[in-house]
């Protein structure tokens, strides 16, 4: 039984869009990422995006945020407490293991910043577009400005 999909014939017809048949390749496969800590991606504008992580904890000292090559890493890492080993947990429900969560950005989008609030992080982003890939209008002038240029 064959559990991947076959994404050869969007590379052979969409030139240039190569990036995008590669995302949807690496997003089918199998790969398990932890669900810890668990996340939302919330919409607060056209352009604006906020990734909030349940991080309870964790202080701001024990956490990088990483933004490179339209990659977003977010890693935790715990320092070792020499006073858990001496602790009895009749239940341990919070978790405080260390995490790398990672999360692929499409192009202009950028990190404008980041906040801790209540045990909950925030990043924001925001997506923007150059002024050249921005949609212009065109003015309809009746006579040809090539041909004008040229005869004067």
């Amino acid at each position: 039984m064959r559990t991947s999909t076959d994404f050869s014939p969007l590379y052979r017809s969409f030139i240039g869009f190569d990036h995008l048949a590669g995302l949807i390749d690496k997003a089918s496969r199998a790969d398990k990422q932890s669900t810890y800590p668990p996340y939302n991606v919330e919409l607060l504008a056209e352009d604006q995006y906020r990734i909030t992580m349940a991080i309870a904890g964790f202080s701001e000292d024990e956490l990088e945020i990483e933004s490179k090559q339209n990659n977003l890493v977010i890693t935790g890492s715990k320092a070792a407490d020499p006073e858990k080993g001496q602790r009895k947990f009749l239940h341990q429900g919070i978790a405080d293991r260390n995490f790398e969560r990672k999360f692929q950005l499409g192009d202009h989008v950028k990190v404008i910043g980041a906040f801790m609030e209540n045990g909950l992080l925030h990043v924001d982003l925001e997506r923007e577009i150059p002024e050249a890939l921005k949609p212009r209008k065109i003015a309809i002038n009746g006579k040809s400005l090539l041909n004008a240029k040229t005869t004067e």
